[in-house]
């Protein structure tokens, strides 16, 4: 008899369903909500011990093999154009639906829980003031093993980039850099491999810990802003990146089918690290060039964040109703260029939605002070962004893989073919 085998992403679910019932179950149990952080904890810390490795060897290497700096122009260029209308469209969307439905006009904000948002102020604060200037000073690492400790990306990269190129430039004698980490690449997705097998467990806890802490209660006031923020999103998910890939020739449901798991994973955890690895080893078995892989998902890990566009424009749409503000056509065009700017400022901090909108919301004259009455529900809508971020990342690479022709057709049926798929 064939043996019975119940793949990842079902271990997945069913880690997302008990660390439901266990949330439920040790509501504001102090003992379980600390044994459930420091499981989800070891999880997420395990992830992140191997993201920086595989963002340097892959991109190095990738970089190194297209060699030519032009068409790394040409590539860059793209991939952040992709990125800028993307996010765009994404934020243009939250504020239509939000001018259609109104969900902020069926609160009384001075009923709803105050929660202590003062983490985060500190950060939107030092946004404001570094401006697009600052933040594309801070792109430049002044010591990259500095970066790398602490985990900031954006400077991981451009050094990366640069030690492509350098190590193409010096021809056969950087061979030896390629080799090496191209082995280190290969280690490391094997250790994700192993970390994986975990990610049942690290699911049902992080999932487990947010009930635990927050509860069922928390949803209850906000409920039709998280449900109509969960229904846009599938909207821009389905239609927004499904017309994106129809003109690219090929279907958004099989690229779902194929990163499932990564987005499960990365609902589950809220953590696009959580997902980073996987997804850079899924696009290359999908038939994307590795060298457009490596360099469009690490860089969209801090620009092209959709889910987290939609989130902050109906965010602040909600949070002007609810306070009887009423914002002209004016002031919302510059609350869209105010989060075009500000939220690739602070793509790479933890809880960088929610600090875009401390940053902006005060521009187009929204109370701060708003925010901590739906501070408490955001981690349940950040699981839903993270999700469509790591989805929009996978669409990126294949989309300038297949733009410079840098896809292979064949490559995505075999792989379609063994998950099950057939085109």
């Amino acid at each position: 008899m064939k043996k019975f085998k119940i793949t990842l992403g079902w271990q997945i679910l069913i880690g997302l369903i008990l660390g439901i019932i266990l949330g439920l179950v040790f509501y504001k149990n102090a003992t379980a909500i600390t044994a459930m952080q420091s499981v989800g904890t070891m999880f997420i810390r395990l992830i992140q011990m191997i993201v920086v490795p595989i963002v340097v060897s892959c991109l190095t290497v990738g970089i190194a093999n297209i060699g030519d700096i032009h068409k790394l122009g040409r590539i860059g260029g793209k991939t952040i154009l992709y990125f800028e209308i993307m996010t765009t469209i994404a934020i243009v969307l939250g504020l239509v639906v939000g001018n259609v439905f109104h969900p902020g006009d069926f609160i009384n904000v001075h009923s709803l829980h105050a929660t202590d948002i003062t983490q985060y102020m500190t950060t939107a604060k030092t946004a404001n003031h570094t401006g697009i200037w600052g933040t594309l000073i801070n792109l430049i690492p002044v010591n990259v093993f500095n970066s790398i400790a602490s985990g900031d990306m954006m400077p991981i990269i451009v050094f990366s980039v640069f030690f492509g190129l350098g190590t193409a430039a010096v021809g056969e004698k950087g061979k030896i850099i390629v080799d090496f980490l191209n082995a280190v690449s290969q280690v490391m997705f094997k250790i994700t491999g192993w970390i994986m097998k975990l990610s049942p467990i690290g699911v049902c806890a992080l999932i487990g810990v947010t009930l635990a802490e927050l509860g069922v209660s928390a949803l209850a006031p906000l409920s039709y802003f998280v449900l109509l923020t969960y229904l846009t999103m599938m909207v821009f998910v389905l239609v927004v990146m499904g017309l994106a890939a129809r003109i690219f020739g090929f279907k958004i449901t099989d690229l779902l089918k194929v990163v499932k798991e990564e987005a499960v994973l990365a609902f589950s955890t809220a953590s696009s690290e959580a997902a980073l690895p996987r997804s850079i080893d899924k696009m290359t078995k999908f038939g994307v060039s590795p060298s457009i892989v490596s360099f469009v998902i690490p860089t969209g890990y801090t620009f092209n964040l959709d889910g987290s566009a939609i989130y902050q424009s109906l965010a602040a749409l909600f949070l002007a109703q609810a306070y009887g503000i009423h914002l002209s056509i004016g002031q919302q065009l510059t609350l869209l260029v105010a989060l075009m700017i500000t939220s690739k400022g602070m793509a790479g901090v933890p809880g960088a939605s929610f600090v875009v909108l401390l940053a902006t919301v005060s521009t187009v004259g929204i109370p701060v002070s708003g925010l901590t009455f739906i501070a408490g529900i955001d981690r349940f809508i950040d699981m839903a962004r993270t999700a469509v971020n790591v989805i929009g990342n996978s669409l990126a690479t294949v989309i300038i893989g297949k733009s410079e022709k840098e896809f292979d057709p064949d490559k995505e049926a075999k792989y379609l073919q063994s998950i099950g798929i057939h085109k």
